[in-house]
């Protein structure tokens, strides 16, 4: 059900997207055309076809690739300034804490927006590893800062 949901999340956000670039070509004036023969060529045109056709490819594909799991290796007791610090950096609050595992969410709407409202990143830990699963730019941006945060942590132990 949450794959399905993502889905049809992301196929309004392209359809949007879509129709605000078509409006814009339309109130710049680098459209050749008028609105009406936009709306006309796009019911009865093979290039709106495939571009439907790629919307819903997309939004379909969305789920499996637009989310991931990163592991780094620490502790999540241990490095918790470091977690909290890198997602801070990355745009992302602490919302809650449930049996060791730290739920992060976008920090403003203006972010949460951008990532409809998918911006859940879930910390825990993973044997001696610890797990970041949620969107893939949320996750990547915070898995870089972390990495890089707890490789400072190690050299500064090394001395």
């Amino acid at each position: 059900m949450k794959y399905l949901v993502r889905s049809l999340k992301y196929f309004v956000a392209l359809c949007v997207l879509c129709v605000i670039m078509m409006g814009l070509m339309l109130l710049t004036g680098t459209s050749q055309l008028t609105a009406e023969e936009t709306l006309y060529l796009m019911f009865h045109s093979d290039r709106f076809v495939l571009l439907g056709i790629a919307i819903v490819a997309l939004s379909a594909t969305y789920p499996r690739f637009g989310f991931m799991t990163k592991r780094v290796e620490g502790d999540v007791e241990q490095h918790r300034l470091q977690i909290e610090n890198a997602f801070r950096g990355a745009g992302f609050r602490l919302v809650k804490e449930e049996d060791g595992v730290l739920y992060f969410r976008g920090d403003g709407l203006w972010k949460r927006l951008t990532l409809l409202f998918e911006d859940e990143i879930r910390v825990s830990q993973y044997g001696q590893w610890i797990e970041l699963e949620g969107i893939r730019r949320g996750v990547a941006r915070a898995w870089y800062l972390l990495d890089s945060y707890l490789e400072m942590v190690k050299r500064d132990e090394k001395k």
